[in-house]
């Protein structure tokens, strides 16, 4: 779990992409700030085959440019949020 983490953490750092940025998701009102290493931390806490996938998609993203990137975490975001939300709405 920890090689792929590294990994996508590597990846960003030789685009020059700060792993600490963050973005806002406004989820009825409330905002949520998510920073890309939050992201991938969570992620990395999923299965293996899910880490893979995860890196495939950022290198892919990566390929797209810095736009393609943002639009990768946003929807990475997005995704978590979701899933945290629906998670609470179980209980």
């Amino acid at each position: 779990m920890y090689a792929v983490e590294k990994e996508c953490k590597k990846l960003l750092l030789q685009e020059n992409i700060d792993a600490d940025s963050e973005i806002d998701f406004d989820v009825n009102g409330t905002i949520h700030t998510l920073s890309y290493v939050y992201i991938i931390e969570t992620f990395m806490q999923a299965s293996e085959e899910s880490q893979l996938v995860f890196i495939v998609a950022l290198r892919k993203a990566i390929e797209a440019d810095k736009i393609g990137v943002e639009k990768f975490f946003q929807g990475m975001g997005q995704l978590l949020l979701m899933t945290h939300l629906s998670e609470k709405l179980e209980v």
